[in-house]
């Protein structure tokens, strides 16, 4: 079997990319922060949706704190590494919204009064990303863009 290319992509779906992990994080950064509202919400198995709030505290991305001390009961609430995932879910939900919607569900508005529309862009000049201004380079020893070799 060949090597798969060393990816952060696929690091990241390792720990993101399972349809409801996405979901939670949704009702999470709404503010639902309780099982049994995420569960609602989400539509998951209870035993499903356990095990990828499971999952997202061991990686790091959500912490479980208690709200409740009788009966035991906890809450989720994003790390650091949780609140960077914001704008992935916010762009890839304007995705959705122009190819998969007549009408988007959601639609935020931002402090200014204008609605949101997700950008990527350069962290140095600020510049938009247009794929043609893009270069990639790679940093693991015998890849590049064809594969290993």
């Amino acid at each position: 079997m060949a090597t798969p290319r060393p990816c952060s992509i696929a690091d990241a779906l390792a720990v993101i990319g399972e349809k409801y992990s996405l979901l939670v994080l949704r009702e999470v950064f709404w503010g639902v922060r309780r099982f049994n509202d995420i569960a609602r919400n989400v539509g998951a198995p209870r035993d499903v949706l356990t095990a990828r709030l499971n999952h997202l505290v061991a990686a790091g991305v959500l912490e479980k704190t208690p709200y409740s001390r009788r009966p035991l009961r906890y809450e989720y609430r994003p790390t650091e590494a949780g609140r960077e995932l914001r704008g992935v879910l916010l762009t890839l939900m304007a995705w959705g919204d122009r190819h998969l919607s007549d009408r988007p569900p959601v639609v935020f508005e931002h402090s200014c009064g204008a609605d949101l529309e997700p950008a990527v862009v350069c962290r140095c000049c600020g510049g938009e990303i247009a794929p043609e201004s893009l270069t990639a380079r790679f940093e693991v020893e015998g890849w590049g863009a064809a594969g290993a070799g």
